[in-house]
């Protein structure tokens, strides 16, 4: 799937529909829709068929209307999909966390994890230029709280949230491809194995690979399958706060 990217298009039209500023008309007919009436039909066409169905056309059909319909509220595209992340943005829960920085540290993994798992288009869009809406600042901010006052800079706290939210990203990127694989081709990963069975034992030297075969094998019977997305995120997630804490001890 290809990438889309935020803030390609015009900056100063994303901020007024971000933040509300654009001037309303103050004579004539009341507006059929609304901005975040586009933006909501916009997420259901993402979350149900992905970033590649997303066009001001199929919009325009998801609201009934024609598609120059919609270029009264939104001036294109690029416009439109910067408000689509900040909307799900907002949808981010900033639950209240009892505990050191660890448990909320990784109460905003998991907080982001559940985000990309129900809006999954959302790996897709590379975001080095981000809509600087609402909903990504409350996010932020509740993120930076995690980390506040506990011995970081304010440049490493920043360095900090990025590095767990790098990680999450790539972790749930890697289940959902592996998810995608599935529903493509109609076979899960247990019986894609079994298929093959037959040939992996004839290429599986356990003597040329004792190391690969034995680790392997562990796995498979762990997790009736060859990778676990759960424990691997689990995994990797208490080594990427272990390393902020050893910094931390460090100082």
């Amino acid at each position: 799937m290809n990438s889309e990217y935020s803030g390609a298009g015009d900056p100063a039209k994303s901020l007024e529909l971000l933040w509300g500023l654009q001037s309303r008309p103050t004579r004539g007919p009341k507006p059929a829709l609304t901005v975040d009436r586009v933006c909501a039909a916009a997420v259901r066409i993402a979350d149900a068929e992905g970033l590649a169905a997303l066009s001001m056309r199929r919009v325009a059909e998801e609201l009934g209307v024609g598609a120059m319909t919609l270029y009264r509220y939104v001036p294109g595209k690029a416009e439109l999909l910067d408000v689509m992340l900040d909307s799900v943005y907002g949808e981010f829960p900033r639950r209240p966390v009892d505990g050191d920085w660890r448990a909320k540290l990784e109460e905003v993994a998991l907080e982001n994890r559940e985000l990309y798992l129900q809006h999954s288009w959302l790996l897709y869009v590379a975001s080095s230029r981000p809509p600087l809406g609402p909903g990504l600042m409350a996010k932020y901010e509740y993120e930076l709280e995690a980390v506040e006052g506990i011995g970081l800079s304010d440049v490493e706290m920043d360095a900090a949230v990025a590095l767990v939210n790098g990680y999450v990203h790539g972790a749930v990127r890697s289940a959902v491809d592996a998810k995608q694989v599935i529903q493509s081709s109609g076979i899960t990963d247990k019986d894609w194995w079994l298929a093959h069975e037959p040939l992996l034992e004839k290429i599986g030297d356990a003597q040329k690979f004792p190391l690969a075969s034995r680790v392997g094998t562990a796995v498979g019977q762990e997790f009736d399958a060859a990778y676990d997305s759960e424990h691997g995120f689990a995994f990797g997630l208490a080594r990427v706060l272990d390393g902020i804490e050893a910094l931390l001890d460090g100082r």
